[in-house]
């Protein structure tokens, strides 16, 4: 990293990140055909920049031919330093980054296209901090950054920029301590799918619309018709929700993403499932979660986790309105 910031800010590793790189001539026509929004027109970030904003950096999902997300990404456009083409980064889930390079690939057919999992060549970090500590940030020149909506917590704006450095160095003094990093993505309840969750959900019940994780007027996808279908028929009754609760009620029960839940009034069905947990760094008793939940478990009763017997679940107000279906 070059100029440091005069508040520099922290930065940690991300083991559970993986990078995908879709490179070639075709590249952008080919993922403009295979993910749930748009990547025409988006602009090159050149190093040392970090790519931001709208015009520069999307959240996409990938879909199975059900309209079910078989993945989700944060994706930006960094041409390529050795012959100029069109490069996309796809910062994933690292425990769904090969399966999902393996599908993409399977598509690529006559078209002048890479699909590379890039995982265990580059290594996933993150910036996290005061905005005035990021605002200026820098990489170096075998680093590539995107940065993620900001997270209001505890009346702080937290900004966020994902980093990957290729080979295996990185420095020696990097922290491993993800736990804030991680509670703050819980906290944005903007989504992300892992193994456990692949294929659960269509995009609008983790509120995938909602984030501007998907474009309606971007043309074919595979799922496309479904997705649509959800949204212009308001057939939707879940939705991702954002949830708490203690170490100390959770007692030895553990939480994973894809734990269901169950609700007091139906207590033999799945009222849902758990999309991402995280402590809280500041609060050591604390667990955020994020749930997608059927909306009339919401109404009455108690959602509780892992089962009727298991902790209830307060649910928290998002941190963004739900575009109406």
């Amino acid at each position: 990293m070059t100029n440091k910031p005069q508040n520099p800010p922290n930065q940690v590793t991300l083991s559970q990140w993986g990078l995908i790189f879709v490179e070639g001539a075709d590249a952008a026509s080919f993922l403009q055909n295979q993910l749930s929004n748009s990547v025409l027109g988006l602009s090159h970030t050149f190093s040392p920049q970090v790519a931001q904003s709208h015009e520069s950096t999307r959240l996409v999902g990938y879909c199975s031919p059900k309209g079910r997300l078989l993945a989700s990404a944060w994706l930006a456009l960094f041409p390529n330093d050795e012959n100029g083409e069109d490069r996309f980064a796809l910062f994933i889930s690292k425990d769904i980054a090969a399966s999902t390079a393996k599908r993409l690939s399977m598509f690529v057919l006559r078209s002048k296209v890479k699909v590379i999992d890039a995982s265990s060549e580059w290594n996933v970090s993150a910036y996290y901090g005061s905005d005035l500590g990021l605002a200026d940030l820098k990489l170096a020149s075998n680093q590539i950054g995107l940065r993620l909506p900001d997270v209001l917590y505890k009346d702080q704006i937290h900004a966020r920029v994902l980093i990957a450095q290729q080979n295996d160095s990185l420095a020696e003094n990097l922290s491993n301590d993800s736990i804030q990093w991680n509670y703050l993505e819980v906290i944005s309840a903007i989504p992300r799918i892992v193994l456990a969750t692949q294929e659960q959900f269509v995009p609008q019940m983790i509120n995938f619309e909602s984030v501007a994780g998907v474009d309606f007027k971007k043309g074919c996808y595979p799922g496309q018709e479904i997705v649509a279908r959800s949204q212009y028929r308001g057939v939707i009754k879940r939705r991702l929700q954002l949830a708490h609760t203690t170490k100390t009620a959770l007692g030895s029960q553990s939480i994973a993403a894809g734990t269901e839940l169950f609700h007091s009034n139906d207590p033999t069905q799945p009222a849902g499932m758990v999309v991402l947990s995280s402590p809280s760094a500041q609060d050591p008793d604390r667990i955020g979660l994020q749930l997608e939940c059927k909306l009339e478990a919401l109404a009455n009763g108690e959602i509780h986790l892992g089962s009727i017997e298991g902790p209830v679940l307060k649910i928290d107000l998002l941190p963004y309105p739900l575009i109406e279906i």
